[in-house]
């Protein structure tokens, strides 16, 4: 019996395959797709002589490789072959005219039901290739509804048309239906892997974005991609040298970088959309290019582009704006060919205030930053999106950048990067001691601790030049004090940086900028404070109750106070002795004798400066001294500076940022004038500073200064006993220091004398104020 021209029918004896029944037929000759309506159906087209539709059949190209089809018959089809697509032939590596062996297949619909098919899915033709969403729930319906009751094989290829697009698909996996839901009854639960199976109507359909496809799928019927985390796990923030910085790390991540690790499936239901733009703002010196820099290794993301703002500005019409779409052109590329699947994009821009000021605020200019501002608002957040950008923006001054930049959806984390706490400059100081601790360079007594104490508003920067002033100090003790400069290499080998390198570089060396100039204070009460009386005494009591409101109570973070009295009276050398034992990490003294020659506007900006610079610290102290110099009061005219004293009215009233806690110290000897003005008002509350107004008082300053001998004090004492005194502790000493000039037998009747002629001792008991 010929094979190849008469049916062969073989049918199995086991009752389990009495199911299958192969039949082989003839052999054909493959052919090519008579029609492209017929090559979507993904079906093997036969003449009507030959099978009838809806058929399954096994296509043997040799003995073995047999592939399984579904049939449509075709009138177009000469009798004797079987036409399919080039999908088809690519798959099961047919010719045109190559002879196959075709026989007659039916599906075990017990077993090899689909339950689940997972196709991988791209655009056919990559010039058709767009961003629209495709939703996978209505592709998945077409799908069943194009493809019923076919027959489909693992690997195997196809073309599927929806929306009018032609996409390419490949079949991934089968899992076969699960026989209890064919029998009725609940999910067994059980899944099995099968080649070949029969798609049916409540078959499951699953799609898979294709390698590299800019296909962007929506819904629920597009699989769960194999995600690479967006966090490096080999990050460490000490081996990236950051310290001090956990919580700044910690809400940028939560606020950045959260939304980007989950899958984007879940971020897609909830409608979230990834951050674009992070602003870190602070002092100079606190780790903002530090962080920006280390946030790309951090992340498993492309090298982040660094670029410094006045290198996008170009003298050439359009060049500035041109650098700004350079910038973004490999994310837009990207995010074109890929879509959801592109990689982060991290443009960092150091001194972001340089090229994004306010604009229409540069007068006369040729308007270029307003237009590099304009490029930049339409790149991070305009008509074309990019979901595919991290920009970090870094500045001392945020107070100059565009309004626009800094609404959500551009930067819209606004991150301060301030000066390191204790435990901040524990770490930072850890960090840069750590590998000469690994090579036994730091010696035992170095106590990190105690430097962290010790180093009170020091930025990140400081504290590592602190560190390099201790290493330096260390190896001058083994330079050779010769005609030329050489190492001692015995000594040197067993060099070690010591405590005292960093106590003698922290007192000498390095001073913070953002810390207590004891020079600028300690001017004021070299001669110390002379307690000649209780009303020194509850000056400074009252001094010290404020001082401890500021740092405990959470209710007035802002503490102001105004010491006023006559002249001389010591109250600049009383507001700095205050400040000085309130061991503030800030103090600073604004004073009139900087500000000469300032014009109005120059000296509220200095003012201002002062407690912006106080603001960044958690605990500052300012004194306001000589307030009414500050106004240029003069009793003349009369005449004072009405834009400084508003300035002064506003910061005076300014609650400090959370967490930093500010006490104002104010001087003044023209009480009455700060009244007329409604200065007083905006002071907390007020001490009063007296003179030294008995004789008693005067001779316990005396005593106290201990400038004339005590034979010499008892003959004063004898003299002023029971006459009133009126007399400032500056201008005592002045008058003292005087006297001190003559003979000794002269000095108490010069003293005396002074005193009479400066009309603060009268023999009459009249006083002069």
């Amino acid at each position: 019996m010929n094979p190849h021209s008469e049916l062969h029918i073989y049918a199995s004896t086991n009752a389990k395959m009495a199911a299958r029944v192969v039949i082989f037929f003839k052999t054909m000759q493959a052919a090519r797709c008579p029609t492209d309506e017929l090559s979507l159906t993904n079906c093997a087209v036969v003449s009507e002589k030959d099978l009838q539709s809806g058929q399954h059949v096994t296509v043997k190209t040799t003995p073995n490789h047999k592939f399984v089809f579904t049939t449509k018959s075709h009138h177009t089809v000469t009798p004797g072959t079987i036409a399919f697509s080039l999908p088809q032939r690519k798959w099961a590596g047919l010719s045109i005219g190559q002879e196959v062996e075709v026989a007659n297949y039916n599906f075990d619909k017990a077993k090899q039901c689909i339950g689940l098919v997972s196709l991988e899915i791209d655009f056919l033709q990559k010039k058709s290739t767009d961003t629209s969403p495709y939703d996978s729930d209505k592709m998945a319906s077409e799908f069943i509804q194009q493809f019923n009751n076919q027959a489909f094989s693992v690997t195997q290829q196809l073309v599927f048309s929806f929306c009018d697009k032609l996409f390419g698909l490949q079949i991934k996996d089968i899992e076969a239906m699960d026989p209890s839901i064919l029998k009725g009854e609940p999910a067994s639960g059980k899944k099995q892997k099968i080649d070949v199976g029969l798609l049916v109507g409540n078959s499951q359909v699953m799609f898979v974005k294709a390698e590299s496809s800019c296909l962007t799928l929506v819904g629920k019927a597009k699989a769960k991609e194999a995600r690479q985390t967006i966090i490096n796990p080999d990050f460490n923030f000490e081996r990236m040298g950051i310290g001090g910085l956990d919580k700044e790390f910690s809400d940028i991540f939560r606020r950045a970088f959260a939304s980007r690790v989950f899958p984007p499936d879940i971020v897609e239901q909830m409608g979230c959309k990834h951050v674009k733009g992070i602003l870190l703002f602070g002092p100079p010196g606190c780790g903002k290019t530090l962080m920006a820099r280390q946030i790309g290794k951090m992340l498993n993301s492309r090298d982040p582009k660094v670029v410094n703002g006045p290198e996008i500005l170009n003298k050439f019409v359009g060049e500035s704006e041109a650098n700004i779409r350079k910038l973004f052109a490999d994310a837009e590329e990207e995010q074109k060919r890929l879509g959801a699947n592109s990689g982060l994009h991290i443009i960092i821009f150091d001194e972001l205030d340089a090229i994004c000021k306010q604009r229409g605020t540069a007068g006369g200019s040729t308007g270029v930053h307003d237009t590099v501002v304009n490029q930049l608002l339409s790149k991070i957040d305009g008509v074309e999106q990019l979901n595919n950008i991290l920009v970090i923006g870094m500045t001392n001054r945020p107070d100059l950048i565009d309004d626009a930049l800094m609404r959500p959806g551009r930067f819209e984390v606004k991150m301060e990067i301030g000066l390191p706490d204790e435990k901040g400059r524990f770490q930072i100081l850890n960090i840069h001691t750590n590998k000469m601790r690994e090579f036994n360079l730091l010696a035992i007594d170095v106590d990190v601790k105690e430097l962290s104490v010790e180093t009170k508003n020091f930025s990140g920067a400081e504290l590592e030049g602190l560190v390099r002033a201790a290493q330096s100090t260390a190896m001058n003790r083994h330079i050779k004090a010769t005609a030329t400069v050489e190492v001692d290499m015995e000594r040197a080998e067993k060099l070690q940086v010591h405590q005292a390198d960093f106590l003698g570089s922290l007192n000498n060396d390095i001073k913070p900028a953002f810390g207590t100039n004891q020079e600028d204070y300690c001017s004021y009460i070299m001669n110390g404070i002379i307690k000649w009386g209780d009303p020194v005494t509850r000056v400074l009591d009252d001094g010290e109750l404020l001082v401890q409101q500021t740092k405990n109570s959470d209710r007035t973070p802002l503490v102001t106070v105004l010491l006023e009295g006559p002249p001389g009276s010591g109250k600049t050398a009383l507001a700095a002795k205050i400040a000085e034992e309130s061991e503030f990490p800030f103090i600073k003294i604004c004073s009139p004798d900087k500000m000469i020659g300032h014009s109005e506007i120059s000296k509220c900006h200095a003012i201002k400066k002062v407690f912006d610079d106080a603001c960044k610290s958690q605990l500052s102290c300012v004194v306001v001294d000589d307030i009414e110099r500050l106004l240029d009061y003069v009793p003349i005219g009369p005449r004072f500076s009405n834009l400084v004293l508003q300035a002064l009215l506003v910061l005076l009233k300014k609650t400090p940022p959370k967490g930093r806690k500010l006490l104002v110290i104010g001087t003044t000897s023209r009480k009455d004038v700060l009244q007329e003005m409604e200065m007083l008002d905006a002071f907390s509350t007020s001490i009063h500073v007296h003179n030294i107004s008995t004789g008693e008082h005067l001779v316990e300053a005396l005593e106290l200064l201990g400038s004339f001998s005590e034979p010499e004090r008892a003959t004063i004492a004898k003299q002023v006993k029971g006459k009133r005194v009126w007399i400032g502790i500056k201008k005592l000493l002045m008058l003292i220091e005087m006297s001190l000039q003559m003979e000794q037998e002269y000095r108490v009747s010069k003293f005396l004398q002074l005193l009479r002629d400066e009309g603060a001792m009268d023999d009459g008991n009249q006083i002069r104020v």
